[in-house]
């Protein structure tokens, strides 16, 4: 099947071959695997050069020159992921997914992913398909078989999604968006319980250009994405149907894109997602979803297949791939147009920011002092009852509690804790007694303290912290360690990393709106000074003192502006362009500053997954972050890992650490959705 994009052009990878002679090409495979072992490269060469119709054309060729079923001989040849790639390849599309879901529902459990990334990706006509063809390859019908293998809610959307009859009409009601709009809203956040059926009805219905006005209106009316609602009201595999659902109404390749990296990225690669994929797209829109996944993930999909996949199963994918986005080293039109409307969506959206620990309802400071009192009393210590009160009251409240603490016993809380606890638990549970500002002050003095200066630390804090949080943290360092932060900074850091990271620290970013005109010439600064365009008069270090100037004082709306217009004139992604043009300290915190603008919790999201993934754990890592977000934003950070690394953070919290110190991060964490 193949598919025109923009202005009519082909976005496949794969085309027909010219000069096609199925009867020639059928002789070539069977001389391939005659004799002793196959000639696997000659296999993986024709095969991904040819077209679906083309490979469809070849087996009938196979069978009427040998008398022999093709498909049966590739299995008997080929072994693993690369026999399910060359074989899939050889299927028809909608005789290809039918053979995908039949897998997802045979046997004990069910691979809900599949389902999720089928059935809500293909067209109407797509979907008609594949009834038939899993009609006549299974002699059975598929809802049936969907019906019985899934329950609740996500039974009847898949059901809803299988009958193939989303309206196609772009003529779209303005009234009727208001209306749907409204109807979600009231269906989740404004309803005490959720309707489901209304989400189901709407978002399985309704046309996708009608959908993307609802998205927007949603986002108007409700001050959050509808992403954002989804994942508060809904839950399990339902909530992933319709995440996945709203995906691919936005942008089915960018949905196309993410499945990609999350395939590849991380330990181990998940081969059939990245075979369904590769195979399912080629002829649709590779070349589109490749765009996007260089802009998102800033290197190609070429690369990421390369550096994870081996052997003839990496040839023939990266052949299905079609070539390298990173060797032009320029974003395609379409993807620069992808990372535009990226920034747009983050200076639009008003993300409800969430902490995961509240203030105890019924608070009794006296009551949790001795609580902590007996537990730290005699012989041994009740760490459980510590965990217990420590992570579940809120900072001004353990305040509270070491005030009590003082007045009933005459000692001191911290002390006492420090002395009873020790290792990670008491970097946990000490860090959590602090005040937030004493507790990145500390930590801030940690990085910096003795042999080497842990940089990255730094970057962290002060380039993610607000005015008022800056503030507070100048005044508990100096109160502290009796010497301002910023002379602390000068004597431990040189050059413009140090100009960075004493601009950050006045804690005087400006706090206004936007100014398009500004973000225009801001832009244009940006350009010069990562020579992505001709310098102007100014020389090189006053160009570079004007970009830290606007990165390190400019609001956030205003940067986001100034991204866009960055952009628009130079075709490429500012974090892109920093990661490409700058080296060192000076380009981590350049980049810092860009991620935190873009997404702050995805960016704490991402330090908590490097901090665990791989061998060992990065435990300063986690526990700062854990620690210091915790009644800030750490719920929307979870949500924000869930969405871009598959898995919930509690889960790989409960898997990368142990004992008390694992209870104590959960405790901090909440549950695990």
């Amino acid at each position: 099947m193949s598919s025109k994009g923009k202005a009519g052009r082909y976005r496949g990878s794969v085309k027909d071959f010219p000069n096609f002679d199925a009867n020639q090409d059928a002789e070539a495979l069977y001389n391939a695997m005659k004799g002793l072992g196959s000639d696997k490269e000659a296999i993986l060469d024709l095969i991904t050069s040819r077209s679906n119709k083309q490979r469809i054309e070849i087996c009938h060729a196979y069978k009427a020159l040998y008398g022999k079923d093709l498909i049966a001989d590739l299995k008997y040849e080929l072994t693993g992921k690369f026999e399910r790639l060359i074989v899939g390849l050889m299927r028809p599309l909608e005789y290809f997914d039918a053979k995908e879901i039949k897998d997802a529902l045979k046997g004990v459990g069910t691979d809900e992913k599949c389902l999720i990334e089928i059935l809500a990706s293909r067209t109407n006509q797509q979907i008609h398909a594949l009834r038939e063809a899993y009609k006549d390859a299974y002699e059975r019908d598929l809802e049936p078989d969907v019906i019985a293998d899934t329950t609740g809610h996500f039974k009847k959307m898949l059901v809803v999604l299988l009958q193939g009859t989303r309206e196609e009409d772009d003529v779209v009601s303005e009234e009727l968006v208001e209306q749907d709009a409204k109807d979600l809203l009231e269906a989740g956040e404004v309803k005490w319980g959720t309707d489901e059926a209304q989400f189901i009805y709407i978002l399985g219905s309704r046309s996708k250009q009608h959908l993307r006005l609802v998205f927007n209106e949603y986002l108007k009316i409700s001050g959050k994405p509808i992403e954002a609602s989804i994942r508060g009201e809904l839950s399990g595999d339902f909530e992933k149907l319709m995440l996945a659902v709203v995906k691919n109404i936005r942008s089915t390749q960018e949905y196309f894109a993410d499945r990609l990296f999350k395939a590849m990225k991380g330990l181990g690669t998940r081969d059939n997602t990245l075979i369904r994929i590769m195979v399912s797209r080629s002829e649709i829109d590779m070349l589109d979803i490749r765009e996007i996944f260089r802009t998102k993930y800033e290197k190609s999909l070429h690369h990421m297949i390369e550096s994870d996949t081996s052997g003839d199963y990496k040839k023939a994918l990266l052949k299905l791939c079609g070539g390298d986005d990173d060797a032009a080293g320029e974003f395609f039109p379409e993807a620069a147009q992808v990372a535009y409307q990226m920034w747009e969506l983050s200076a639009v959206a008003k993300v409800e920011l969430k902490g995961t620990i509240h203030p105890a309802p019924d608070f009794n400071a006296d009551g949790d002092a001795k609580v902590l009192r007996k537990a730290m009393k005699g012989f041994g210590t009740d760490e459980d009852a510590i965990i217990e009160v420590v992570t579940r009251r809120s900072n001004s409240q353990r305040q509270e509690i070491i005030q009590a603490y003082k007045s009933h016993y005459g000692r001191d809380l911290i002390a006492d804790l420090k002395s009873e606890i020790s290792g990670a638990l008491a970097k946990v549970i000490l860090g959590l007694m602090m005040t937030p500002a004493q507790y990145d002050a500390k930590q801030l003095n940690k990085a910096m303290e003795g042999a080497g200066t842990d940089e990255s630390v730094l970057i962290e804090i002060l380039a993610t912290r607000n005015n008022q949080e800056i503030q507070a943290i100048n005044e508990a360092y100096k109160e502290a360690y009796h010497k301002t932060l910023e002379d602390a900074l000068s004597s431990d850091t040189s050059g413009h990393f140090k100009r960075i990271l004493i601009s950050l620290a006045l804690g005087a970013r400006d706090e206004g709106g936007e100014d398009f005109t500004k973000a225009h010439e801001d832009a244009k600064v940006a350009a010069e000074a990562l020579k992505l365009s001709d310098v102007s008069s100014d020389d090189s270090t006053s160009l570079e003192t004007r970009f830290l100037s606007i990165l390190c004082t400019q609001s956030y709306p205003q940067l986001r502006r100034v991204f866009q217009e960055f952009i628009k004139l130079t075709n490429h992604d500012v974090a892109h362009a920093i990661k490409k043009r700058m080296s060192g300290d000076v380009r981590d915190a350049f980049l810092a500053i860009v991620l935190s603008v873009k997404n702050k919790q995805a960016f704490f999201a991402d330090k908590l997954y490097k901090s665990m993934k791989g061998a060992g754990t990065d435990d300063r890592t986690l526990i700062r972050i854990m620690v210091s977000r915790s009644e800030i934003d750490l719920l929307s950070i979870r949500r924000e890992f869930w969405d871009i690394y598959d898995k919930s953070l509690h889960h790989m919290i409960e898997k990368d650490t142990s004992g008390d110190y694992r209870k104590a991060l959960l405790a901090i964490c909440g549950e695990e959705n």
